[in-house]
C-alpha cells in the first residue's frame, strides 16, 4: 500500500463527511422552521377554539309575548348573560340563527328605527359598570341584556303558533355558540306572555 493512495481515500471520506454534515444542518434548519410554524399555528387555533367555547352568551329566560287577536306569539324576548369565564362580548357583533317549522333565517342586530332583512334588537337589563350603555359590551358576570325578536312582520320569521317549536342559535363575534330550544305551550288563550 502506498501513502498517496491512502491519502486520496482519506480526502474522499472527509468530503463525504462534510457533505453529510451540511445536509443534516439544512434538514435540521427546515425541521426547526416547520416546528416553529406549526407551534404558532397551533397556538392560534387553540386561542380561537377557547374563544368559541368560553366567549358566548348564556340564556337565562325566554318569554313569548302573545297577540290576543291572532292567538300566536309575535315577540320573543331572551334574557342573556356572559358565560362563566367569558371575555367581553359585543352585542352588536352577535347574530342569531332562527330555525322554525317554516325554515331558517339569519338575524343581525340593527339599530332601532332602521330596517333590514332579518333583525333583532337588544336592551340593557343590568349593567355593572356602564359598558353596555357606552360600548354595547357585556363584560361582567352580572351584566344582562334582553334580545328581542319581532315575529311575523316584513321579512322577519313567522309568528309561532301554539304547540310549535323553534330554535335560536346565538353566535357571538368570536364564534361562541349557544343553542336554545323554544317551545310554545299548546294553549295561549287568555295569556299575554308565556315562558317558552
Amino acid at each position: 500500500m502506498r501513502d498517496g493512495e491512502r491519502a486520496q481515500v482519506g480526502i474522499g471520506t472527509l468530503i463525504v463527511f462534510i457533505a453529510m454534515v451540511l445536509v443534516a444542518a439544512v434538514a435540521a434548519s427546515v425541521l426547526i422552521n416547520t416546528a416553529g410554524f406549526l407551534q404558532s399555528s397551533a397556538e392560534r387555533s387553540g386561542v380561537q377554539a377557547a374563544d368559541q367555547v368560553t366567549n358566548r352568551l348564556v340564556e337565562e329566560d325566554s318569554v313569548g309575548i302573545v297577540d290576543a287577536a291572532s292567538g300566536t306569539v309575535t315577540t320573543v324576548e331572551m334574557t342573556v348573560t356572559p358565560a362563566p369565564g367569558s371575555q367581553d362580548v359585543d352585542l352588536n357583533d352577535t347574530t342569531i340563527q332562527w330555525v322554525s317549522y317554516d325554515g331558517s333565517q339569519q338575524l343581525v342586530y340593527i339599530q332601532p328605527g332602521s330596517a333590514s332583512v332579518g333583525e333583532f334588537n337588544w336592551t340593557t337589563l343590568r349593567d355593572n359598570d356602564g359598558s353596555i350603555a357606552n360600548d354595547d359590551i357585556l363584560n361582567h358576570p352580572i351584566d344582562k341584556a334582553v334580545l328581542t325578536i319581532e315575529l311575523g312582520s316584513g321579512d322577519q320569521p313567522s309568528e309561532l303558533e301554539p304547540g310549535t317549536k323553534a330554535k335560536a342559535i346565538i353566535v357571538t363575534g368570536s364564534g361562541g355558540k349557544t343553542t336554545e330550544a323554544l317551545v310554545v305551550p299548546d294553549s295561549l288563550s287568555q295569556k299575554e306572555t308565556v315562558r317558552i
